[in-house]
């Protein structure tokens, strides 16, 4: 399929221009500060597990790219290592824990204020690579342990539909009938509607007969199994990548087409500070005109995504964009950017505060308005130097 489309091959397909800049973070996120044992992160209300460190492919942008080449990262205590991969013994033991103190102390954690820890996420690398027995003992060992809802998040969708075979699904109804109360979401992960629409000889999507556009037929096929299930649900999040799918008219029909055949759209994300981020990033305003012209003419249900970028302090929505100023408002001659906080990494009550900046059509990411912070509720500029561990080299530039 990439041989016919040219984001497929971005995707996939290595360029030299990846190594020009390789300013970035290895741990993107502040990721390593949450993980109370290895492989495990317990950020937001949910816990993610690293349970593989492969993939069928490697996106050239994918931000798990130190895991997945068995990199040495140098963590914040000092020490240098590897990331390790989750093991089920330690994570059922801090959820146990974790939970055994939230409920002693009146639904919160006496030290971090989390309620109960009851979804985790099985990430890596893909969980889809592993084995069905393997997943079935992840699964198991979380729902036997209090887990009620469990993700299992997925790129196998578009690079091996096939392996959503009979199998897997007699394994999830098997583990279903045990515990029919556990919710399973499959997350997975397209980018460009030439991941799973069908193209005639001219390089046109071809229309299907009920409605819509053709799908590849083994695509189809895994996420109607998938949909057959009440205890599963699928949803769809992907970043907004240079070269990929940075075009409205293709997250325009991604998010349709994900919608009528009942796949959620859930997040579209911009780029992370990740080594070697500036050759896929597209710069923030540049992503939210994107999607925002993407959802014109789609219903109020497939547009429901929202442009997420991740911040140390948590998940935060890029809320709007003006064009114009703000009468009287210093700064906002050209128009603000609003940041919200959709979910916090600490502390919950700080989710939906924002922070209002002047625009900066160049900005990649946060540090590209430091100079143009307006008000800060959120606190994302309180203080500056955190912004620039992100970035090695201090390769950090103020917009003049």
């Amino acid at each position: 399929m990439a041989q016919n489309s040219e984001p497929l091959k971005n995707i996939v397909k290595a360029n030299p221009n990846e190594t020009l800049n390789l300013a970035g973070s290895e741990d993107p996120g502040y990721q390593m500060d949450y993980a109370p044992v290895e492989g495990l992160l317990h950020k937001y209300e949910i816990g993610l597990a690293y349970v593989a460190s492969t993939c069928s492919a490697h996106c050239r942008f994918c931000y798990r790219e130190e895991l997945v080449a068995r990199k040495e990262v140098e963590r914040h205590d000092g020490t240098v290592a590897k990331k390790g991969l989750a093991q089920i013994p330690e994570v059922v033991d801090y959820i146990v824990e974790h939970n055994r103190r939230v409920a002693e102390n009146g639904g919160r954690h006496p030290d971090s204020g989390r309620e109960k820890l009851r979804e985790i996420l099985l990430s890596g690398g893909d969980p889809m690579v592993l084995s069905n027995r393997n997943i079935a003992q992840w699964i198991s060992a979380l729902a036997e342990n209090g887990i009620e809802q469990i993700r299992i998040g997925t790129k196998e969708m578009a690079f091996y539909p096939d392996r959503f075979d009979e199998n897997f699904f007699a394994m999830l109804d098997g583990f279903n009938a045990v515990w029919p109360d556990v919710n399973i979401r499959i997350i997975i992960h397209f980018n460009h509607p030439d991941e799973f629409l069908v193209k005639d000889e001219n390089g046109e999507y071809i229309e299907h007969a009920g409605g819509g556009l053709e799908w590849v037929p083994s695509t189809r096929r895994a996420v109607q199994e998938v949909r057959k299930r009440y205890y599963l649900n699928i949803e769809n999040q992907a970043p907004i990548i240079k070269g990929i799918n940075n075009v409205p008219d293709a997250l325009r029909i991604l998010q349709r087409e994900m919608k009528r055949n009942g796949v959620e759209n859930h997040y579209f994300f911009c780029g992370r500070d990740i080594i070697g981020h500036k050759n896929f990033n597209v710069p923030i305003e540049e992503a939210w005109r994107c999607l925002n012209e993407s959802q014109k003419g789609l219903s109020g249900v497939e547009a429901h995504a929202r442009l997420s970028i991740t911040h140390y302090k948590g998940k935060t929505e890029v809320n709007a964009v003006t064009n114009g100023p703000i009468p009287g408002v210093p700064g906002s001659e050209n128009g603000v950017v609003i940041f919200k906080l959709l979910r916090s990494a600490k502390d919950a009550p700080d989710r939906g505060k924002v922070c209002i900046v002047g625009r900066n059509p160049e900005a990649i990411w946060f540090s590209g308005y430091e100079d143009r912070v307006i008000y800060d509720e959120l606190g994302l500029y309180h203080d500056a130097e955190e912004l620039r561990k992100h970035v090695i080299g201090g390769d950090i530039k103020k917009a003049s």
